[in-house]
């Protein structure tokens, strides 16, 4: 992957020297030729490394390294000595240089420099994020989100975030929604404190309520000790209560009034514990349509629906689709002890097309298999397969697209080398096969008197070869035009309130 590298130096002809070695290492290097020059060009952004003399006239290596380590604390910088002074260099290693080479420096050299200045720099970037993850400081500034609706989820969401509110989030399974809560809580006044994610889904109904809101000792068989529910857990923190539509209705009730009174009462407890915690809930499902068919407390609906942040699925926001792929790329080459690859341009290509059913979770594990499995110099579409190992543009079509290339499919092989006669006819008898035979004719056989039975039997006798069983006789709709005239009459027959009457005459 090619990285953008400034060089400061004050001499024309190593910086010549050294972006002829860069460029033909695939790099983009950039040129300043004095100290003020590269901080400036530092300043508009877009640097991966800086190769900084630091024997200059007006600025020094030194000062200008001073400055930029200030400024962008996490840019690799390394610095170019003519001379080896080793006192010099360890005065520029005490200022955050990553490393030193001396000019002029052979290709070899300069390019394992740049190499582990790149190996620093992820690693001091994943420290940080490490950090900040576990004192609860990543927040929405950390989520790939260019895409218009996820703006607008992280603008809400920032807002929100200020006021101790409920917060539910909704959206299907795997866009992100634990990524979210814990940006809000990190934008939140209770930062760096207390994060207790329950899946409410995956709690054994009989151990909800001594998971939500604790136990005593002995409170039922098997309570061998006291034990601080996640309520008291997140005391002074934020509790996310994920799938929170998988909550059975006896513990709707209780849930509700623990929001209500701010306190829980453990099982087996003698009076209610007082608990403050922040509430973000999280579901998959329309809690709405769930309210309505009675599954869901319409009260407690309310109370957690203060603020809704639905997160779009991943097909709906296809700008981010690159950009989460890149990521996750360099994250598991990171995390495998690989070298980072691009994705080729067809690769690319395929993962801005597919359908993405699991979402941002599913694009994570894909890019890791691809990162474990790609054998080039770059992630090509033969190591991005799904989780069975079919290759990403070999994989089948989703059920509803499936089920309509298929009858598509056989509707075109069915009228191959037909007439449009030939055709009409076809579908007229399809029609009368499917639609009155299974659903007119057995009917009427079960529900008219017998004077029709008789007389429906009587208009099939023709078909017996090739026909259905009705009442006993073969009757074949399809043998002749008297039959098919017939079939077409019974046609009109509606039901009313009592049996069955014909319109435009007796079929006698």
């Amino acid at each position: 992957m090619a990285k953008t590298i400034l060089i400061v130096d004050d001499d024309p002809t190593q910086r010549r020297l050294m972006q002829a070695v860069l460029e033909k290492q695939g790099h983009h290097p950039e040129m300043a030729e004095s100290g003020e020059a590269g901080l400036e060009r530092i300043r508009r952004g877009g640097i991966d490394v800086v190769l900084l003399d630091l024997v200059m006239p007006g600025m020094d290596g030194q000062e200008t390294l001073e400055v930029i380590k200030a400024r962008e604390p996490d840019l690799p910088v390394i610095v170019l000595t003519a001379h080896g002074g080793i006192e010099t260099v360890v005065k520029a290693m005490r200022a955050g240089a990553v490393d030193f080479f001396v000019k002029p420096a052979s290709p070899e050299r300069i390019a394992v420099s740049i190499r582990n200045a790149f190996k620093v720099r992820d690693l001091a970037g994943e420290v940080t994020r490490l950090k900040r993850a576990q004192s609860g400081q990543l927040g929405f500034k950390d989520m790939i989100a260019s895409a218009p609706a996820m703006r607008q989820v992280v603008r809400l969401g920032e807002r929100a975030a200020k006021s101790n509110i409920p917060i539910l989030i909704t959206g299907e399974s795997g866009v992100g929604k634990e990524l979210v809560a814990r940006s809000i809580m990190a934008a939140s006044d209770r930062a760096g404190r207390p994060f207790v994610a329950v899946n409410c889904g995956a709690i054994p109904e009989n151990l909800v309520e001594s998971t939500l809101f604790g136990h005593e000792k002995g409170a039922f068989t098997g309570a061998v000790a006291k034990h601080m529910g996640k309520f008291q857990e997140a005391d002074g923190g934020t509790l996310f209560l994920d799938e929170i539509g998988e909550l059975p209705l006896d513990m709707q009730v209780k849930l509700l009034r623990a929001l209500q009174e701010g306190e829980v009462d453990p099982v087996g407890g003698k009076k209610p514990v007082k608990v403050d915690v922040r509430i973000i809930s999280a579901t998959n499902r329309d809690l709405a349509e769930q309210v309505k068919c009675g599954a869901f407390r319409e009260d407690l609906f309310y109370r957690l629906n203060v603020v809704n942040l639905q997160l779009p699925a991943l097909r709906e926001r296809p700008a981010d689709i690159l950009a989460l792929a890149d990521h996750f790329s360099a994250r598991y080459a990171k995390a495998n002890g690989l070298a980072p690859k691009a994705l080729s341009t067809e690769a690319r290509g395929f993962l801005t097309r597919h359908r993405w059913s699991g979402n941002v979770r599913e694009l994570e594990n894909t890019m890791h298999r691809a990162v474990l499995l790609s054998t080039a110099d770059e992630i090509d579409v033969n190591a991005i397969r799904l989780p069975d190992g079919t290759k990403l543009d070999d994989a089948p079509l989703s059920g509803v697209a499936q089920k309509a290339a298929a009858a598509a499919d056989a509707a075109s092989r069915a009228f191959v080398g037909k007439t449009v006669a030939e055709v009409e006819q076809d579908l007229i008898l399809q029609t009368l096969d499917h639609c009155f035979i299974r659903k007119v004719a057995l009917a009427l056989c079960r529900h008219v008197h017998q004077g029709l039975q008789v007389f429906a039997a009587a208009a099939g006798y023709h078909g017996q070869q090739r026909g259905y069983v009705l009442h006993g006789q073969l009757l074949d709709l399809r043998a002749d035009h008297a039959a098919v005239g017939f079939a077409a009459q019974l046609f009109h027959f509606q039901h009313q309130a009592i049996g069955f009457r014909v319109h435009g005459g007796s079929p006698g």
